[in-house]
This record gives C-alpha cells, sequence and structure tokens, in this order.
C-alpha cells in the first residue's frame, strides 16, 4: 500500500499545481494497484473537474460512492460534476443524499451553491448573465473586425466558435472569462479602452499582455461551486492549501505574521506542558495558539491531546470534531483530519461505545492509512466481538439448544443438529458436551477434520472429560491414523477414573489394535516409514541426534536397547516407535 499512497501524494501536488493530466495520470495508476480505494476515484473526480471535463468527473464520482456508499464526501463530487454540467436537479439530489449520510458544511455549501444556480438559470431575459447580454450585438462580429487589436482573432476558429456559442446561449460567458482575448472583445462592445487593464503599470505596448480578470473564487471544501453563477472548482481532499506569500511592506501580512509568531510560541508552551504531564498549562495554551491564530488545526488536534489524557472524552471529541470542520474549510492535510477522526475513536473506545469507535477508526482510515488506526480498529472489533459472545451467553438457553440437537441427531437430520449444537456452544463455550455431540455428527457427515476439531476443543475445554477422548479416537480410526487413535484410546483409560468407560475404551483398543494390525501386514518396511513419518512426533523422534545413535546401536547390539529403555524419556519414545511399526518386536 505505500506504492499506492506514494502516487496518491504525488497526484496530489500535480494537482496543487493545476496539473490536472499528471494529477489524472498518477491517481489512476494507484487505483490500478488499489482498485478499492474509494478516495482514489474521489481525488481523480476533482482532478477531471478541474480540466471541467463533467461527465468523467461524474464517472469517478460514481465509482467513489459504489466502492464506499457511506462517504458522503463521494457525493459532494457527484454533485460538483452535476454542477459543472448544469444538471440542477440531479445535483441537489445528490447533496442532499450526502447530507442523509453526514451534516457537513461543505455539503450544505455545495447544496446553497447549486440551488443559487438553479435559480439563475431562468428563461427569464433578467437572469441572463449581465456580461452575457453584451454578446447579443448583431454587428458584433464586424465591430472585432474594424479594431486592429481584435482583428487577429477573425483567424482563430475555435476563438469564434465560442462567440458564436455565447451569442446563442449568454449564459457561456461564465466559463470563457478566463481568456484575455475575451476581456478585449468585451471592451470593444462596451466601448471602452481595456487597454490600461491588459498590461501591467509600466508596461509598453510591446510588454507581454496580464488580462484583467475578476479573482478566481474560493472553492468550497466539497468541492462544489464557489459562487451560484459559476461552475464548481476541484478540490481533492489530501492537498493542502498554498498561499501566496504577502509582500514584506504590507501591514495586515505584518500583523498576520506576528499573530502567528505568537500562537507558535503558545503551542510550544503547551508541548512543554504536555511533557510535563500539567495538563490545564498545556489546555490554555492550545486553546490561546488556536484563538490567535485560527488558521492552523493542528493547535485544536494538539488541545484533543491533552483533553484525551485528562479523561475529558466528550470535551476531546468536540474539539476533534472542530477541528474537522474548521479543516475542511482551510483544506488543512487529510493526515490532520485523519488524526482528528482517529482520536474521535479512540476517545469512543475509553467511553465504552465501540460501534462509534470503529464507525470513527474507519473514517480515519478513509482519509490516510496507518498502522496504529489499522490495529485499533482489529482490536475494537475484537471487543466489541467478545463483548457480544459474552453477552450471548445463557446455560440455560445452552442446554435447550442442545437438546433440540440431540432430538436433531436422532431423527438423522445431521446438518441440522450441527446448527442446534453450534447455538449451544454460543450460548454456553464452557460446556464440553456440546463440542462432542457436534464432533460425532460431524463424523455422521464425513467431515473428519472438523470432527477432530471439535473433539480437541471438548478436552480443552475439560481435559478430564472421558468421552471427548474415546470420540477423539474414533474420529481418528475413521481418518485411519490407527496409532493415533490407539494414543487417544489410552488417554481415556487414564482419566477414566471411576471405571464407567471401562468396556468401551476396552472394545475400541482391541478395534484400533486389530486395524493397526491388519495395516502392518499389508505394508513393506518402505510404505510403514513413510505413513509413520506422516505423524509429526514420529518424525520429530526418528530427526533427533539422540535417538538416531540409540537405534543404530540397536541394530548392531539388540540388547543395548533394553539399557536405553531403563531411561523413562527414552523407553516412551521407543514405544512410540514400536507403535508406529518402525520398530518391529517378535
Amino acid at each position: 500500500m505505500a506504492d499506492v499512497n506514494t502516487l496518491k501524494d504525488q497526484g496530489n501536488k500535480a494537482f496543487a499545481a493545476k496539473d490536472y493530466d499528471k494529477a489524472i495520470v498518477l491517481f489512476s495508476k494507484a487505483i490500478q494497484l488499489d482498485p478499492s480505494n474509494h478516495v482514489l476515484y474521489s481525488n481523480r473526480s476533482a482532478a477531471h473537474a478541474g480540466k471541467k471535463d463533467w461527465q468523467t468527473a461524474l464517472e469517478d464520482a460514481e465509482a467513489c460512492i459504489k466502492a464506499n456508499p457511506s462517504w458522503s464526501k463521494g457525493y459532494a463530487r457527484k454533485g460538483a460534476a452535476l454542477h459543472g454540467a448544469h444538471k440542477w436537479d440531479e445535483a441537489i439530489a445528490a447533496y442532499q443524499e450526502g447530507l442523509k449520510l453526514e451534516d457537513s458544511a461543505a455539503l450544505r455549501k455545495g447544496l446553497k451553491e447549486v440551488e443559487e444556480a438553479k435559480a439563475m438559470d431562468s428563461s427569464d431575459p433578467e437572469n441572463v448573465h449581465p456580461l452575457g447580454k453584451l454578446f447579443s450585438d448583431p454587428n458584433m462580429i464586424s465591430k472585432i473586425a474594424a479594431n486592429p487589436r481584435t482583428s487577429k482573432y477573425l483567424s482563430d476558429a475555435a476563438f469564434m466558435a465560442t462567440l458564436q456559442s455565447i451569442q446563442k446561449d449568454p449564459k457561456l460567458i461564465q466559463g470563457a472569462l478566463q481568456d484575455p482575448r475575451m476581456i478585449e472583445v468585451m471592451g470593444l462592445l462596451m466601448g471602452i479602452d481595456v487597454q490600461s487593464f491588459s498590461r501591467p503599470e509600466g508596461a509598453g505596448n510591446d510588454g507581454p499582455s496580464e488580462p484583467f480578470s475578476p479573482p478566481p473564487p474560493n472553492p468550497s471544501a466539497s468541492a462544489g461551486p464557489s459562487t451560484s453563477s459559476e461552475t464548481p472548482s476541484a478540490k481533492v481532499e489530501d492537498v493542502e492549501m498554498q498561499e501566496a506569500e504577502p509582500a514584506e511592506d504590507d501591514p495586515e501580512a505584518l500583523e498576520d505574521k506576528k499573530l502567528q509568531a505568537t500562537a507558535e510560541e503558545q503551542k510550544k508552551i503547551g508541548s512543554d506542558a504536555y511533557r510535563k504531564r500539567d495538563f490545564e498549562t498545556a489546555v490554555a495554551a492550545f486553546q490561546k495558539a488556536w484563538d490567535t491564530w485560527p488558521k492552523d488545526v493542528t493547535f485544536l488536534t494538539n488541545l484533543s491531546a491533552v483533553q484525551f489524557e485528562q479523561g475529558k472524552y466528550d470535551e476531546c471529541i468536540a474539539t476533534c470534531e472542530k477541528a474537522i470542520e474548521e479543516g475542511r474549510l482551510l483544506r488543512a492535510d487529510y493526515k490532520v483530519i485523519a488524526k482528528a477522526y482517529g482520536r474521535i475513536g479512540s476517545a469512543y473506545q475509553r467511553k465504552g461505545d465501540l460501534d462509534a469507535a470503529i464507525r470513527f477508526f474507519n473514517k480515519s482510515l478513509t482519509e490516510h492509512r496507518t498502522p496504529d488506526i489499522l490495529n485499533k480498529l482489529r482490536d475494537t472489533e475484537k471487543e466489541k466481538a467478545a463483548k457480544e459472545a459474552e453477552a450471548y451467553i445463557d446455560p440455560t438457553l445452552s442446554e435447550k439448544a442442545r437438546e433440540e440437537g440431540n432430538a436433531l441427531f436422532k431423527k438423522g437430520d445431521f446438518a441440522g443438529a450441527v446448527k442446534s449444537y453450534t447455538e449451544s456452544i454460543k450460548r454456553d463455550p464452557k460446556d464440553p458436551r456440546s463440542y462432542n455431540n457436534r464432533a460425532l455428527c460431524y463424523t455422521k457427515l464425513t467431515a473428519l477434520p472438523e470432527a477432530l476439531k471439535d473433539a480437541e476443543q471438548a478436552i480443552k475445554v475439560d481435559p478430564r472429560f472421558v468421552k471427548a477422548y474415546i470420540r477423539k479416537s474414533n474420529v481418528l480410526f475413521s481418518m485411519k491414523e490407527y496409532t493415533k487413535a490407539i494414543d487417544a484410546i489410552q488417554e481415556a483409560a487414564e482419566h477414566d477414573e471411576d471405571g464407567s468407560h471401562t468396556m468401551e475404551i476396552q472394545q475400541q483398543l482391541m478395534k484400533c489394535n486389530q486395524a493397526f494390525s491388519a495395516q502392518r501386514s499389508n505394508e513393506s518396511e518402505e510404505e510403514t516409514l513413510q505413513r509413520a513419518m506422516r505423524d509429526p512426533e514420529v518424525a520429530k523422534i526418528m530427526t533427533d541426534p539422540v535417538m538416531q545413535t540409540i537405534l543404530q546401536q540397536a541394530q548392531s547390539d539388540p540388547k543395548a536397547l533394553q539399557d536405553h529403555m531403563k531411561n523413562p524419556g527414552v523407553r516412551d519414545k521407543i514405544m512410540k516407535l514400536v507403535s508406529a511399526g518402525i520398530i518391529r518386536t517378535r
């Protein structure tokens, strides 16, 4: 996933530089590596919107929603794309759908803007863009041809086609104001000389043209439209806002720098106090930093960290929510937003609201994936599952489900019995009887690995439960693991202290020995060795250097084996090899 994040970061930088084509290529590569990552579709949608390719932006927004229908920002992307395409009603519906998921200031702003845009898009001539009316002049082309500065534009077929389109639909002027030639044509049609606006102060007639145009709108956090009469500007949630450096002699800029420096001093005081666990001082310092310079949401996230350490979880959550809301408006780094969501999740976890914790950990991961939050999410999900399982325990209902399983077993409905025994286990996982009964059902269904697992779990729950050892031996017998079946029935005999299962154990032991003898009689020494070595315990004994030495001595001096048998540990291993058929007795 590191490659995906790298590509995403590179795409965000290209987007911030307005190199939309490069951003689209980078986001597309990231999508190829992680096609289920909804944030990547969201970012690519924003890049297409930056190019005013509204249809492709809409397709990516739809892909984002499909990948994560619960993420409200996907609907903001959809609304922005539809707004750009002038599909007002569909855009409004998209924003409203997003607001059902999250009451976001960005979504509300986008909805308001598209509603205003729809109100302006009327057949009433009064609602036509004021500048658009200029192009209704029937003598427009002849005026352009007669002016020395604009006559050269007649040779540009694309520009003339744009002018003719605006004549037919004056509202199209909204998307054409960035073209400096359009400003000159507008001045010509208004009867004024726009040359003074077309060149910087002091520039000669041969200087570079820098047309006057309205300042660009401030994009909304939802990538929605900036004003009611303009198409939406794109924004990627993963891109920090880049602000131009103010002039050194600008009094407002100097005052801003002074305030920012004061806020940073307070941040340092807060950080030092936090490390010393002087939380009251830290809270006051971080709050003052934010009040002084409310353009850096890290002051708020730092404040929330102190509140978390104080155990003031509700205050911590409120501060993080404010950080997220302000961060969206300020276009803060997506990592900061992710950290705020993660801290909300941690606060809810401490409060015991695990559902809310999981929800906010997931929100954090949609902004930025980090191992820390991923581990917290998994731990919280495990904790939730454990608590739900604990709350589900009811020995009385467990007994009832087990009896239902017994009745179904007698009817031959083994699959139904498995279901009832499973319910019984969930209701009381410390009762070995349901595991043992389910093991028998699995044996009837020839699901032998599952049967063995249940028999072993019954033994783990209650090591003195003799029936579980007998069941295990029967399952191993069915698997033709006769030596293991013999070991299991011998364990049953060891735990049968009151002798209530003596006859059943003896019958099982006899059956296992007979089957094992028959198996050995039909095997070659090589087949016996291959079968025995499939047993991990036998394999371990055979690879033990000490046992290899003992076996080599026994081949040349059989009496030496009797001496080694006096060692209990060696004796047990030799008996295991005898049972496996590797050492044959006469």
